[in-house]
């Protein structure tokens, strides 16, 4: 069975952070803990956006994340606390997809000096497409910083401003 990233990435895959890769190349099942800050816009629509994506609440503490890796691709359930942020992602198109909630992502990703970068490329909520342009505030960056996977993602829209931003790391062994 082949990862999705590795898949997508293709010869790129080696470019990136030795933990990096390692987070990515594992099958089956994997648990990883760690530490996370998230900060959440305040703004009504930011709270219906969280709410239509099933984001995080806001706060710093300890993070669980379980990745379950099968042949229809990759279940992630990212415990932040009390909450539970479950996402699927799969590759079609030479785009990594991922769905949370009633949202649906397609990403291209780049590796840049160890860094793996996620791009949007195609927004669909309920299968109605979105314009790409509403989504240049978002961006994910996984790295290794200090011996640990690291993690920062960031997303604001147009006319509603910052919905979320979570980073912090984990321990990948």
């Amino acid at each position: 069975m082949t990862r999705l990233f590795p898949q997508l990435l293709g010869s790129a895959f080696v470019e990136l952070a030795p933990r990096v890769q390692e987070l990515h190349r594992r099958a089956g099942t994997q648990h990883y803990r760690g530490e996370v800050e998230v900060e959440r816009g305040r703004s009504p629509l930011a709270a219906l956006c969280g709410w239509a994506t099933r984001l995080p609440p806001a706060g710093c503490g300890p993070i669980e994340v379980e990745i379950i890796v099968d042949a229809q691709g990759e279940r992630w359930t990212r415990h932040v606390g009390a909450h539970a942020m479950r996402s699927c992602l799969w590759a079609a198109d030479g785009l990594l997809h991922e769905r949370l909630g009633l949202v649906e992502f397609g990403f291209r990703l780049f590796a840049d000096q160890g860094v793996l970068k996620w791009q949007v490329a195609c927004v669909r909520v309920l299968g109605l497409r979105l314009p790409v342009r509403w989504f240049a505030g978002v961006a994910a960056h996984e790295f290794e910083r200090d011996g640990r996977y690291g993690f920062d993602v960031q997303a604001a829209l147009p006319l509603v401003g910052p919905l979320l931003r979570y980073r912090g790391w984990l321990d990948v062994n």
